[in-house]
């Protein structure tokens, strides 16, 4: 053999081991991975499909438009009470069942609702004065900062104060007018000026049963909350109890709760039908049945209320109660108002119309029924006469009327007006007023307080929602330094406020009375900005 024949027959060799060897290696590598397989549990869904997630793709709906739309002009109203510890502090007026028929108007119905509004009112012992706070929601209605929202919102309070979703800052806002009879209130914030988004108002008559009613508000302090239902039923009354008949609700079965009080009801045009003010329940939530005022009315309110600062309706002075069709029969008539009740002195009595009259008539037009006499005497201009026309003894009489306002005449209807500002304060300061009042600290105090240091006045009073209370100064803390000037003297806190402009930071020391008796006096600091108006 020679020796190419040798090469050859080696090359030959060394293909065929290798090919050997390789073949072994996958024999054996798929019969360790063929006993792992049998080895591991088998699938718990043999025949399920992955689920796969689809990539995201913006869902245009009427909705979705509706809340982007709507949500500059809602807004959340924060009511800070001051609360007195002598005497637990009452939620807002009940709304309880008269025995007597209501003014102008029939018997109120069952209270069948509760405002929703805030939370309750704890004592607090520790000082005179305590802030307790209160949620609502309201509805921007003009551009330069006017909001309608319910009277019960905002009634009492000392402070009010404005946020508006996915901004930090509150505004300060100040009571325009409200009115007692329909709950609703008109409140103004500054905001330097710079125009707001006002919701669109639409017309409340439009609304029919079925049609779709979205809520947007606060409900439990929570932000621009959307919720939506259908318009449940219409012209509900009866509900408010006495000096709350001018109300006619749209029921709805939006999910409303407390919180969303004052803030609006939407049709699905993202126009303002009606202001969201009760809910008929049993356990203070949602349940439901919700009742929002009719924008037509609260358009009505308000107009009065920005012009005059005010709401004036007209009266006669009758009470009566509805449904009555036995005595209008029994006394020969086929519909009117049958009085049960004539306010003394009122224009009916002046004018000689008596109990078991029956109003048929009022200037030359029939009268129907109890709302239809209200209605219309309440929207005549005070001080103008009307002709009444009434059935006595089976006969119609013409009696001329001079129309009286309706709060004059049942002075039980005037709605509570907001609390006064404090008059707290320092005499003889500037705007950059700290809101409490302070004295000298005479060696009486000293010696009666335990406090032997030197210099410092001492903090008689807090103005509820003032600068001092916002930055937690208390009765009876004495002040030692403000911008760390030393305070001796009333009147060198007198000369620091003069220095200082809204806007300015402001840092106080004050030595705060010990919590138990012989304790230390702790020195505290308290900080903040001068508001525009303190």
């Amino acid at each position: 053999m020679t020796v190419l024949g040798r090469i050859r027959e080696q090359k030959l060799l060394f293909v065929t081991l290798l090919l050997f060897t390789l073949s072994v290696g996958i024999l054996i590598g798929t019969l360790i991975n063929t006993a792992v397989r049998a080895g591991a549990d088998p699938p718990a869904a043999q025949d399920a499909t992955p689920l796969a997630i689809p990539n995201p793709v913006q869902l245009s709906t009427a909705f979705t438009q509706l809340a982007k739309q709507l949500e500059p002009s809602v807004v959340n109203i924060t009511s800070t009470y001051a609360a007195r510890t002598t005497q637990r502090q009452q939620l807002p007026r009940d709304r309880r069942r008269s025995p007597m028929p209501s003014p102008d108007e029939g018997d109120e119905g069952f209270d069948l609702f509760r405002r929703f509004f805030g939370s309750p009112f704890p004592n607090l012992p520790e000082y005179p004065f305590r802030r307790q706070p209160g949620v609502g929601s309201g509805v921007v209605v003009d551009k330069n900062g006017y909001i309608l929202t319910n009277l019960h919102v905002v009634e009492d309070a000392n402070r009010i104060q404005v946020k508006f979703n996915n901004d930090p800052k509150e505004y300060e806002a100040k009571l325009i007018g409200s009115d007692f009879e329909t709950d609703l209130a008109v409140i103004k914030i500054q905001n330097g000026g710079k125009p707001l988004v006002a919701a669109r108002i639409g017309n409340s008559d439009a609304v029919q049963v079925g049609d779709w009613a979205i809520a947007i508000g606060s409900p439990f302090g929570l932000e621009a909350t959307v919720t939506a239902g259908i318009v449940s039923a219409k012209g509900r009354e009866g509900l408010g109890g006495e000096g709350h008949q001018l109300q006619r609700f749209i029921q709805t079965d939006t999910a409303i709760n407390p919180g969303n009080s004052g803030g609006p009801l939407l049709n699905i045009r993202g126009e303002v039908i009606g202001i969201n003010t009760a809910i008929a329940t049993e356990s203070g939530g949602y349940q439901g049945i919700g009742f929002a005022l009719p924008i037509n009315l609260a358009a009505s309110v308000y107009n009065q209320i920005i012009k005059t600062g005010k709401v004036s309706r007209g009266s006669i002075g009758v009470r009566f109660q509805k449904e009555r069709r036995d005595l209008l029969k029994a006394y020969g008539a086929d519909q009117g108002v049958f009085i049960e009740a004539v306010e003394p002195g009122g224009p009916a009595d002046k004018a000689g119309i008596k109990v078991e009259d029956i109003i048929v008539g009022y200037n030359g037009k029939a009268v129907q029924d109890g709302d239809d006499l209200v209605n219309r005497v309440s929207n005549t201009p005070v001080g103008t006469d009307a002709t009444v026309t009434v059935l006595r003894n089976g006969k119609k009489t013409d009696i001329t009327v001079r129309i009286a306002e309706r709060a004059e005449v049942f002075p039980s209807l005037r709605g509570r007006r907001l609390r006064p500002e404090g008059s707290g304060g320092i005499e003889g300061t500037t705007q950059a007023r700290f809101g409490m009042t302070i004295r000298p600290l005479t060696e009486n105090d000293r010696e009666r307080l335990g406090y032997d240091q030197k210099g410092g006045v001492l903090i008689t009073e807090i103005e509820p929602g003032g600068f001092a209370d916002d930055i937690g100064l208390l009765p009876r803390d004495i002040v030692t330094s403000i911008n760390r000037q030393p305070v001796n003297s009333v009147e060198d806190v007198q000369r620091i406020q003069q220095g200082l402009k809204p806007g300015d930071a402001v840092a106080f020391r004050v030595m705060r009375v010990p919590q138990t008796r012989g304790g230390e006096w702790q020195a505290i600091f308290a900080a903040g900005t001068l508001p525009a108006n303190p």
